[in-house]
């Protein structure tokens, strides 16, 4: 990993390590779900995560928007689970980047509840 912390309510959008980075965004549940997560989805990246479910979402928007504003973020990789409170997390990506007035890639990808990506 390139950086601590790496929950979105901790990180700082101010951060060095989110200057001109891919972000990757990912729920929670992801990596314990996923046994390749650092393999297939962190290299060259800088991380957060976070739940839709349990977190305020308002928040978690606000959060990114600073992020992606501040930071000039390159690209967004983002990976939730299939559960239906995961979808969530796509709609706080997708808000963030539309109130930052950037337009970014977006690169999904959902993992089951069996730990494949689907």
């Amino acid at each position: 990993m390139r950086q601590w912390p790496v929950q979105l309510t901790l990180v700082s959008p101010q951060a060095s390590y989110f200057k001109d980075a891919d972000l990757l965004v990912a729920a929670d549940c992801v990596p314990f779900a996923y046994p390749n997560f650092h393999h297939d989805f962190l290299a060259g990246k800088s991380l957060v995560i976070g739940c839709p479910k349990l977190d305020d979402a308002d928040f978690y928007i606000d959060k990114l928007t600073e992020l992606i504003k501040t930071s000039n973020i390159k690209s967004i990789t983002l990976v939730n689970m299939e559960v239906p409170c995961c979808f969530g997390l796509q709609r706080i990506v997708e808000e963030a980047v539309k109130k930052s007035g950037k337009v970014l890639p977006i690169r999904q990808t959902v993992i089951t509840i069996k730990g494949e990506k689907q």
